[in-house]
């Protein structure tokens, strides 16, 4: 299929510029021509997807907002586990703190979108301390749940591929000290928190006001949810994981 150098060039441009900002809104100064080739010309849209794909990343377009999101095997774009760990963790850190780190992201994101469709998103802000006492109490309450799931003969038998491991979770968690107040260390509670604030703050998913223990979510995290992550599968995944029971 030829196309129009024109429509080529466009998407070259559009491409380069999600690689350099992520993200590309109608509201950005300077480049409304972009946003508009991409919207209005389904040849643009379908060049700049391909190079996506080659890439190995996808192109969506969530609101007024058209975002680049690497694919989960992504090395170059994304996030490895192994990159994660040394972010996020302590050194050294096994599979079960990196569990951990992505269970204290997965409740983050269950206190602030408690539904599906507009009104997902419940509140507007989370203190640190009420993040930390809430993931505590779900991995006690999943390390519960696992323990009546051990003796039950029936449930014993069955398959919980979408069940986290709450047991190397809850100990990996207990191991983190909870006596400096407002360290930043990762071997501390609080410090693990708060570093994992600090990078979905760097990845702009979260505004972390470090100096008032303060979070906030993003447009770009509210659009992900409301647009990708808040269907009817994917959120009762969610709360399924989290332990959490929804009428």
């Amino acid at each position: 299929m030829a196309y129009e150098a024109e429509n080529i060039v466009y998407s070259q441009k559009i491409f380069y510029y999600l690689l350099c900002h992520g993200a590309l809104s109608d509201a950005d100064s300077g480049v409304n021509e972009l946003y508009r080739a991409y919207v209005e010309n389904e040849e643009v849209l379908h060049l700049v997807k391909s190079q996506a794909e080659i890439a190995e990343c996808r192109v969506e377009r969530y609101g007024s907002t058209i975002y680049l999101m690497p694919e989960i095997d992504n090395k170059y774009l994304g996030f490895t586990k192994a990159d994660l760990k040394k972010a996020i963790c302590k050194p050294n850190a096994t599979d079960r703190d990196y569990y951990l780190s992505q269970f204290v992201i997965l409740t983050l994101l269950a206190e602030f979108f408690d539904g599906q469709g507009s009104m997902a998103k419940s509140r507007e802000f989370l203190k640190l301390g009420e993040l930390q006492n809430t993931v505590s109490e779900r991995l006690r309450a999943g390390f519960a749940m696992e323990r009546e799931r051990e003796n039950d003969d029936r449930a014993a038998h069955e398959l919980y591929e979408n069940v986290l491991d709450y047991k190397s979770m809850s100990e990996a968690y207990e191991a983190l000290k909870s006596i400096e107040s407002g360290s930043r260390s990762k071997y501390t509670k609080e410090g693990f928190v708060s570093i994992i604030c600090e990078f979905l703050d760097k990845q702009g998913l979260i505004v972390f006001i470090a100096e008032d223990e303060m979070i906030k979510t993003t447009p770009k995290l509210d659009n992900i949810m409301e647009y990708k992550l808040l269907n009817k599968e994917n959120y009762d995944r969610i709360m399924e994981a989290l332990g959490v029971s929804h009428e």
